[in-house]
């Protein structure tokens, strides 16, 4: 093996702290219509013309449906302890709700087994972005009706696979498929405007905790999270200006899909658009049914966000400073690089009081991967993973419960409107052969977890 370093040891975060890698099923898995599977809200979206950046689909993908057994072996090769992976709503439920495909049971079936085989402890997504089609036809997280839909979804699956599975994610990412999907319109189902995403935000928040009640009754021992992406937030001047501006951005960003969980309501103070929820889509009985007593949150954070006033900008009247224009390290994405955002989201989460416990549940960075001589030396992900996880140690060791990392992603997929070209795994995959290629960011991981 290569001669890796880094600022610190796997034991100086713990021996009880978990390190895991994450997939999603519609990234991964392919086999889109195969056993029974229904359609998806992404297998429309990714049918119409230029909406995916480089016309890719995910039809097959990385075929994690049929190479699951290969990819968890790497998983456990690269001394992880924890698979985080998402279970397919329309595997499960091909019309949203009803008739319950069986092959798509067993499908999850086989995977968990797979994994407990492993070694590894599998952590369920139940919620990853991919709604059934049918369900968008009726309105999708705009209808309230789908709060019910996602309840009969959640039980089927905790009854199924509760025996086995007690680590369960409810929600992946709610402000980023609300306001990518239902406000900006730029990924599925592809609506736009603040008529859907006010609406989508509060059925999900009533979702959210609806599907964990279910978990809860009917898992025995079940330890309960929802991953939540956030970025610190920091004004680009000390003029007042930008400061309000920064805060009407950590509202949105970093506090709308936390604070109603936490029984605080939504950040109306620095939001006030906010405020038409509750006078145009909410119901009296409500605002008890927002809140839920998470185990764990899990963290999601990429990058920080710099921001200003922009009074050109329609609705939030703020707009991003780029990383570019500030010339500060980032990604192939044009995403800032910087552990100190990770640090600093860690502690702004870690002040509420009423979590618990807290997991980084996706970190990650795409570059421009170039393979020679069948290898793949990615040192700037190496010196990402190396920056974010000191950010991490930092936080924990002045006390913030953070007890778990898991990186993004696994193999190199389908990323969303980026198609493949956006390449954030450990692996790298052959999309003719589908051949499997350890990068060193993952052979960095197995040195460091494996030691």
């Amino acid at each position: 093996m290569e001669q890796f370093s880094a600022p610190f040891s796997r034991h100086d975060f713990g021996e009880n702290f978990l390190w895991g890698v994450t997939i999603s099923a519609f990234q991964n898995e392919g086999a889109c219509d195969a056993d029974g599977k229904g359609k998806s809200i992404w297998d429309e979206f990714t049918r119409k013309k230029g909406k995916i950046k480089d016309g890719a689909n995910a039809l097959i993908t990385v075929d994690f449906y049929n190479r699951y057994k290969e990819d968890i072996l790497l998983v456990k090769q690269m001394g992880f302890n924890v698979f985080r992976f998402s279970i397919s709503w329309p595997r499960i439920l091909p019309d949203g709700t009803g008739q319950v495909n069986a092959a798509g049971i067993a499908f999850y079936h086989r995977v968990i087994d797979a994994c407990l085989e492993a070694g590894l402890i599998p952590y369920i997504t139940l919620y990853h972005w991919d709604l059934p089609h049918a369900l968008e036809q009726k309105g999708g997280w705009c209808h309230r009706g789908v709060i019910f839909a996602f309840e009969e979804y959640v039980r089927i699956c905790v009854e199924a696979f509760g025996d086995k599975v007690k680590n369960w994610i409810v929600m992946n990412e709610p402000f980023g498929f609300t306001s990518l999907g239902y406000m900006l319109g730029v990924h599925a189902p592809g609506k736009f405007g603040v008529s859907y995403f006010l609406p989508a935000v509060h059925h999900v928040l009533l979702a959210q905790a609806a599907g964990a009640k279910v978990i809860r009754e009917t898992v025995k021992g079940a330890n309960i999270g929802t991953s939540l992406s956030c970025s610190y937030i920091y004004p680009y001047t000390q003029q007042e200006a930008d400061i309000q501006a920064a805060r009407k951005a950590d509202a949105l960003f970093n506090r709308l899909f936390i604070e109603p969980v936490l029984g605080m309501g939504y950040p109306v103070d620095s939001f006030p658009l906010l405020r038409r929820i509750e006078r145009r889509y909410a119901l009296w009985r409500d605002w008890d049914q927002l809140s839920f007593d998470f185990d764990f949150i899990g963290i999601q954070n990429y990058f920080p966000l710099v921001v200003r006033r922009n009074a050109f900008m329609p609705v939030v009247g703020i707009s991003e400073v780029k990383p570019k224009i500030r010339k500060v390290p980032m990604t192939a994405l044009g995403w800032e690089i910087s552990g100190e955002g990770m640090y600093a989201i860690l502690k702004q989460f870690g002040a509420y009081k009423d979590i618990r416990r807290m997991m980084v549940t996706e970190s990650g960075a795409a570059f421009a991967d170039i393979m020679s001589g069948g290898k793949i030396d990615d040192q700037d992900r190496i010196r990402y993973f190396s920056e974010y996880l000191e950010g991490v140690l930092k936080a924990k060791r002045e006390g913030i419960p953070v007890d778990g990392y898991f990186a993004w992603t696994l193999t190199d997929n389908f990323e969303w409107a980026e198609g493949y070209r956006a390449r954030f795994g450990l692996v790298h995959v052959d999309r003719d052969t589908q051949i499997r290629t350890m990068k060193s960011s993952g052979q960095w991981f197995s040195w460091l977890l494996n030691a």
